[in-house]
């Protein structure tokens, strides 16, 4: 019977000779040989030399590992590790995001995932050892400490990994797609401003100084007039826009690349290529800025040396102008409970680990971002050895922050619930999804439907419907 041959991309016995010796006969140099079975089924002999017969022995054995991985079939074994699947993974994704059909921010996403959560918890197993139990075990701990939708992508990560594993032929069946379903809380439901509340944003940033600097009245005025992205509305450029017509073209997205900075890229998909008409208001706010000198080339709403804005500043700055922090009262009780803090020499991490809260809470409550009341207030100086009842200063501005703020009427707004609110405006007047999604730049409608679309209230016609229907006295 035949001796069964070696499996594609591994290698026989190592064997060392003496290669050379120095003119007393010692031996300097020593020649470590092998052959593998390349992955065209041919054997070959590698080698390799060192100065000693285990640094021969081991660098032929790296020379023999780097064949076996840079394999003309691009095949991977069983016995290669998980990183290893993931560079390939990544490196394939790269490629997709050069040839425009991939997003350079999800590239970024995945590859926190993977550096955070993903190679520490499996990189170093090898690929038939990552079965259905490890990974779903795995996934269920990401959910525990980082959240249902950090899992989700982690999963979508590694279904996609195995995938290739299977292409290649490591494996026979992905071992992701028997892992339980990750399970969420139902998100809250789609919520718009009503038209009080966008006369009340209008009116708060208009007043707010620090907001006006940002230039987010007029930012938000945009958007609500179009339903666009933020970066999308951060892209356009003044060429983009017809005053006459009152149209916009929506073409490009702003996004921060890591190593590469701001970058303004084509929209997510095709669908993200509209031309949009105007509001009048929407256009007579744009004269306005027109009138006062512009650049072609230059963005609508640029930085303060005309480039472009960073999305994520700019979400941050509409949090900080609609957060509570509008309550001047509460900045004040915050500043004095960071004053009382530090004169006990205790940091916010030290205070967290003492009341078992987040840290970011002691963060919100020193800077006057979130509402408190008099027992959360109570229960934090008492880590300081101070009841308030001893400093009358101190229970003055305890009572007037814990007052409600004309502010907390807005502090649930984000830059999206303006998307929101035009797609529910466009709604309510009578607009068709599809013709909704085309406004906002979706390619499905089912998610212009179940994300964006805030839930009316009630439905009259149904009700004068059902009248008619059941008016037969019998029936009652």
């Amino acid at each position: 019977m035949s001796r069964p041959p070696l499996p594609i991309g591994t290698w026989g016995k190592i064997s060392t000779r003496v290669e050379k010796t120095d003119v007393k006969g010692k031996p300097v140099t020593y020649l470590a040989k092998a052959r593998i079975r390349d992955h065209d089924g041919y054997v070959r002999p590698v080698t390799a030399v060192g100065g000693t017969k285990t640094a021969a022995e081991r660098n032929l054995l790296q020379k023999l590992q780097d064949r076996a991985r840079t394999n003309q079939s691009g095949q991977l074994t069983a016995m290669h590790k998980i990183n290893h699947l993931l560079d390939l993974w990544e490196k394939r994704f790269e490629g997709m995001v050069a040839d425009g059909t991939r997003s350079p921010t999800s590239l970024d996403t995945y590859r926190r995932s993977l550096k955070n959560h993903i190679r520490p918890a499996l990189g170093e197993l090898r690929i038939g050892e990552a079965n259905t139990p490890r990974i779903d075990t795995i996934l269920t701990k990401i959910k525990t400490r980082a959240g249902a939708p950090t899992a989700k992508t982690c999963r979508a990560i590694l279904s996609g990994a195995m995938s290739l594993a299977v292409r290649y032929g490591a494996i026979s069946v992905n071992p992701v797609r028997e892992v339980d379903a990750i399970e969420a809380k139902p998100k809250n439901p789609p919520r718009a401003l009503t038209a009080e509340e966008v006369t009340l944003l209008r009116k708060s940033l208009a007043a707010d100084e620090r907001a006006v600097q940002s230039d987010l009245p007029d930012l938000v005025t945009f958007m609500l007039g179009t339903g666009v992205r933020i970066g999308e509305a951060l892209a356009v450029l003044w060429h983009q826009v017809e005053l006459e017509a009152g149209t916009v073209e929506i073409t490009h997205t702003i996004a921060r690349i890591p190593g590469e900075g701001l970058l303004r890229k084509t929209t997510k998909s095709r669908a993200g290529e509209r031309v949009l008409s105007l509001p009048r208001w929407a256009v007579s706010m744009l004269r306005a800025r027109h009138a006062a000198g512009i650049r072609l080339d230059d963005p609508i709403f640029g930085d303060t040396l005309d480039g472009f804005r960073d999305p994520s500043n700019s979400r941050r700055a509409i949090r900080t102008a609609l957060s509570p922090v509008g309550s001047t009262a509460r900045r004040d009780l915050g500043l004095t409970l960071r004053a009382l803090r530090r004169k006990t020499g205790m940091t916010r991490k030290q205070v967290a680990e003492v009341l078992t809260w987040p840290q970011t809470r002691i963060e919100l409550i020193e800077t006057g971002r979130i509402k408190v009341d008099h027992q959360l207030v109570r229960t934090l100086v008492a880590t300081y050895n101070i009841t308030p009842e001893d400093s009358p200063t101190l229970q003055a501005e305890i009572d007037a922050a814990t007052q409600p703020a004309e502010s907390d009427k807005l502090a649930w707004i984000r830059s999206h619930a303006l998307r929101k609110t035009t797609a529910t405006a466009l709604d309510e007047a009578g607009h068709t999804a599809r013709q909704i999604a085309d406004q906002l730049g979706q390619s499905k409608v089912s998610i212009t439907q179940d994300v964006y679309l805030g839930r009316r209230a009630a439905n009259p016609a149904a009700a004068e419907a059902l009248e008619r229907a059941f008016e037969d006295p019998d029936l009652l």
